[in-house]
């Protein structure tokens, strides 16, 4: 697993051990990570804070040209809101963890020529499928089932 991996299933672990849902991301910019985040809804009572928004937020805000010029790692598929949001900055890639336990608008982000890599990493699936049999109400709300 390449390092920018790595540190999102670093936040995506950070998240679990918070209580909160195992879905972890990082923003690289120049071979360097210039946001990390993970899924905080559970711990901040939000209705957004999906790993890549956190990221994304805790970047800051930056030129377009920044955003252009980025890759966003996230251990799992993204969903429609952070697809949006992809789409919305203009990074150009994508490089998801796993889309076994979700897939999201991946068809999407490729219709807008977003490059997307889908690796199957096996921590990120296991670490998914665990919170999935252990908290199967709270994954269900996230993903508004």
């Amino acid at each position: 697993m390449d390092a920018f991996m790595q540190a999102a299933l670093e936040e995506a672990r950070q998240g679990y051990h918070e209580g909160g849902i195992p879905i972890g991301s990082v923003l690289v910019h120049d071979g360097r990570i210039i946001g990390r985040g993970h899924n905080r809804r559970v711990q901040e009572g939000s209705a957004i804070r999906h790993a890549e928004m956190d990221a994304l937020e805790n970047a800051g805000r930056l030129p377009a040209s920044t955003y252009r010029a980025c890759t966003l790692y996230t251990t799992l598929s993204p969903c429609p809101m952070c697809t949006g949001a992809i789409l919305l900055y203009g990074i150009p890639r994508v490089v998801i963890g796993e889309n076994r336990t979700f897939t999201g608008e991946e068809a999407l982000l490729r219709s807008r020529d977003v490059t997307v890599e889908v690796l199957q990493e096996t921590a990120c699936i296991e670490l998914m499928s665990a919170f999935i049999r252990e908290r199967p109400e709270l994954w269900n709300e996230d993903i508004g089932v």
